[in-house]
């Protein structure tokens, strides 16, 4: 197990990546100023695009949503990876080696890389077969279902020819010891050596988060294949069966984007929900859907007691479709997120759902999805004689703790009173059933507050949070646009400023409260003045409601049309003077008025003492317009 990653290397990588190129991989950027590039924000819906990249800071912030961060943090939300996997993925990309706390770098992780990079061959060698003569049987498969070449390219699909070692060896031929194979369980081992896992059969590339290849599914075509009908990757160091979710490589961003996700049983059924416009489908791989699948999925929905996203399960209607929707049910209250079930009419999973009716007629199944409550109500109900006095009692006893383990407060009474129009009972008669059932259950510790669950000790009374502050909240008079405008400077490019002016600027009066508290943060950092985290410096030193503001400062266009670096620093050197000889004109106005107090006081020394500063400011702002 390898330990943490030196922070050296963190931040190494972090210097040695181009943030640009890494964001530009997803979002369009183009010039937006001196120094900075400008896109769409991939984290909001937006039509006019306020998202802004710095290079040479290595960060970005949008100004519409306020999301802001570095190369690390992008990653981790745009792709929902931990912050180990981003740092790990960009040494990957710029041939970085880690090391770790241990000492050096790490076994596993250095088995892992070889490991990925060997399925990643073998999915490129699976597709490639797809489009030969040989391949035909699954062809002639994904035709039947409404597949085209497009669908199989979009989703990765690949042929395993028929042949004992044709994958064997062409890895060998990439480098890739028979060890390597077996670790990846691309290979298995006989009396006579190793040979292919997958033979003969349609393959579909199972990939995680960052778009690794983490193993594969096959499906049995051929008559005489006496193998079971799915055949998928053995555990591995990269791939555990009850972790991973197929399609979620595809369906990640549009899962954080609209907070809710599909899930189905079978690869067929995550290709036609996506083709038929529903790109949140996801399936579980060979094994029920369990804790660690919602932990993953968690992840991406963004779940948490504020969610408002939504988990939708799709379960075939015979009996093993029904047992796997009571498994479900028994992991629902992990979730935040509403949970829904939708049901193919006429006994149709969703591939033969669209293969027969069409794209709509899958999204007017999931548009007739019913509440996860509602649907195991009505099985549990199913399972009971209602017509007689005794089913429905034996009704009531099983249905009533479904109804008190609802955690919303708003939809419990709902329930029970659905509960008894179903059973045909009055409703206190349920109540006080449902009551009852609350009462004896024990509430489970390990799910994550939501929906309506009552906070386990009485609220501690604490201040309302403050507002963020943002540029758009300061006021625009002359003053406040000056103040603006001198530590916008400072902070982008307080090289072209000069130490010397900024320290003279860091002790000038401000008149707008929020921006002095920039002013302050600098004056506490003129060690690190434009150094190495001079951005991430002054944003920790300011309080939490000031740094959307110090993000803004650093982002927001300079107000020049030139990279010429000598206009550059002339503007930003007259921005900043602009500023500390406003404070000495204000010390002037002052020591003209204390003079014309003094006048006439019998304390020359007082009036000398005054001239004298008086001649020092003037002189002062002589030099300061003639730098």
């Amino acid at each position: 197990m390898a330990g943490r990653i030196r922070q050296s290397d963190i931040e190494e990588v972090r210097a040695r990546t181009n943030i640009a190129d890494v964001i530009g991989e997803q979002v369009t950027l183009k010039p937006a100023g001196v120094g900075s590039l400008k896109g769409l924000c991939p984290f909001h819906d937006e039509r006019s695009p306020s998202f802004n990249v710095r290079p040479a800071v290595g960060r970005y912030h949008c100004f519409g949503c306020g999301e802001s961060g570095d190369v690390y943090s992008f990653l981790q939300k745009l792709d929902h990876v931990t912050f180990v996997e981003a740092v790990e993925r960009l040494a990957a990309r710029i041939g970085f080696q880690l090391t770790y706390e241990d000492g050096g770098p790490a076994q596993d992780a250095g088995n892992r890389v070889r490991l990925l990079d060997a399925n990643k061959a073998a999915a490129e060698f699976f597709a490639e077969q797809l489009a030969t003569s040989a391949a035909e049987p699954g062809q002639r498969f994904l035709a039947e279902r409404g597949f085209d070449q497009q669908a199989a390219a979009q989703f990765g699909l690949g042929w395993a020819p028929k042949s004992w070692d044709a994958l064997t060896k062409h890895l060998r031929g990439r480098g890739y010891t028979d060890a390597e194979l077996q670790a990846a369980g691309l290979v298995s081992k006989g009396d006579r050596g190793v040979y292919d896992r997958f033979r003969g059969r349609l393959v579909w590339p199972i990939r995680d988060l960052t778009n690794a290849t983490l193993g594969f599914g096959a499906r049995r075509l051929l008559d005489d294949d006496q193998g079971p009908k799915y055949l998928n990757t053995p555990e591995t160091l990269v791939y555990h069966k009850s972790q991973v979710l197929y399609g979620l490589d595809l369906a990640k961003r549009d899962i954080g984007r609209t907070h809710r996700v599909v899930v189905v049983e079978g690869y067929t059924d995550v290709m036609a929900l996506h083709l038929a416009g529903e790109p949140t489908a996801v399936a579980t791989c060979g094994t029920a859907f369990g804790v660690d699948h919602i932990k993953v999925l968690r992840r991406v929905l963004g779940d948490d007691s504020a969610s408002q996203g939504e988990v939708i399960f799709t379960f075939d209607p015979d009996a093993a479709g029904q047992k796997a929707a009571v498994r479900a049910f028994a992991e629902e209250r992990r979730f935040s997120a509403r949970t829904s079930v939708a049901v193919g009419g006429d006994g149709l999973d969703p591939c033969d759902l669209r293969q027969q009716r069409g794209d709509a007629a899958v999204r007017q199944m999931l548009e007739a999805r019913k509440p996860m409550f509602e649907f195991i109500l009505k099985r549990i109900l199913g399972d009971h004689d209602l017509d007689t006095v005794e089913g429905r009692a034996a009704a009531l006893r099983a249905a009533a703790p479904v109804v008190a383990d609802i955690r919303d407060p708003g939809l419990r009474p709902g329930y029970t009173r659905e509960l008894a129009r179903w059973l045909g009972l009055d409703v206190p008669d349920v109540e006080r059933v449902v009551g009852a059932a609350g009462r004896s259950r024990t509430a489970p510790n390990d799910r994550p507050p939501g929906r309506g669950d009552a906070p386990a000790t009485a609220p501690v009374a604490t201040r309302p949070a403050e507002r963020p502050i943002t540029l758009r909240s300061l006021p625009n008079d002359p003053a406040t646009r000056l103040e603006r405008e001198a530590l916008l400077m400072i902070v982008q490019v307080p090289h072209l400023v000069g130490g010397e002016l900024i320290v003279r600027a860091a002790t000038a009066g401000f008149a707008n409260k929020s921006l002095a508290v920039v002013r302050d943060a600098i004056a506490s950092q003129l060690g690190a003045l434009g150094g190495a985290g001079w951005l991430e410096r002054l944003v920790a030193e300011v309080p939490p409601p000031v740094a959307p503001l110090v993000q803004e400062l650093a982002f927001l266009p300079l107000p020049a049309r030139t990279e010429d670096e000598e206009v550059l620093r002339r503007i930003a050197q007259s921005t900043v003077a602009a500023l500390v000889d406003r404070h000495l004109l204000r010390q002037k106005a002052e020591l003209v008025r204390q003079l014309q107090r003094s006048e006439g006081s019998a304390d020359p020394e007082r009036l000398r003492e005054i001239r004298q500063r008086l001649v020092g400011v003037e002189a002062d702002r002589r030099l300061l317009r003639g730098a």
